[in-house]
């Protein structure tokens, strides 16, 4: 099992930057494919980006392509999300994900999930 804690979120304006972080608990973080998902009011909680367990390759929703940014460091177990030339509509609760083995962009294939931060993004 691993416990994921997001930090990083807050209120930036548009056009701004920001650095999610997500932390993982176990000594197995390397096991495990990453994956970040948001949820804005009144939608359904989407994909953005996701990393393989080596970090060599990613997946990123067309949304969010060119902007952000996702890593990690096996070492911290700890993923990231560059968040750059943000937008209005990247408005929403943050959440980041595990899977064992391989990355994907769909939400149920997802076994673990943080708590969520908050990004707002204003005009």
């Amino acid at each position: 099992q691993v416990q994921l804690v997001e930090s990083g979120g807050g209120l930036v304006q548009a056009g701004g930057s920001l650095r999610l972080s997500c932390a993982a608990s176990g000594r197995t973080f390397s096991s495990y494919a990453m994956g970040w998902f948001r949820q804005a009011p009144g939608k359904e909680r989407e994909f953005v980006a996701a990393i393989s367990r080596s970090g060599s390759r990613t997946y990123y929703a067309d949304s969010v392509k060119g902007r952000f940014t996702i890593s990690r460091d096996n070492a911290k177990n700890t993923v990231y999300m560059q968040m750059n030339s943000l937008k209005p509509e990247d408005t929403a609760v943050y959440y980041c994900a595990a899977r064992t083995f391989v990355a994907t962009m769909r939400r149920n294939d997802y076994d673990y999930w943080g708590q969520g931060t908050q990004v707002t993004v204003s005009s």
